[in-house]
């Protein structure tokens, strides 16, 4: 399975991959995401290193689930489009709280 963590290089993109490795959380590929600003430096997770990638790159690779913590903005622009490739989406900003009607994509 193909794991994507938007947001990867953030607070609670660190938290998300401590949860992951605590619950040995299966996965075959795993995508580290993050803005341009962290494209291309190096993450540790589980003792490999990753390189950070870019949420256009990623969104084109058809990660299995892609989970989100990147801010509101970002998953109103992406998350779609992660779902729309086929992606399942799990999104924990803001965007959709309290609007029921948008959660009918995801």
């Amino acid at each position: 399975m193909k794991l994507a963590v938007v947001g990867a290089t953030g607070l609670v993109g660190q938290e998300i991959l401590k949860v992951i490795e605590e619950r040995n959380f299966p996965f075959d590929e795993l995508y580290l995401v993050a803005s341009a600003k962290s494209v291309g430096q190096t993450m540790t997770f589980k003792g490999k290193e990753y390189t950070v990638k870019g949420i256009e790159e990623v969104c084109k690779l058809v990660p299995d689930i892609a989970i989100f913590s990147a801010g509101g903005g970002t998953s109103l622009e992406w998350a779609p489009k992660f779902a729309e490739a086929g992606s399942i989406v799990i999104d924990n900003s803001s965007a959709w709280r309290m609007d029921p009607r948008q959660k009918s994509w995801l």
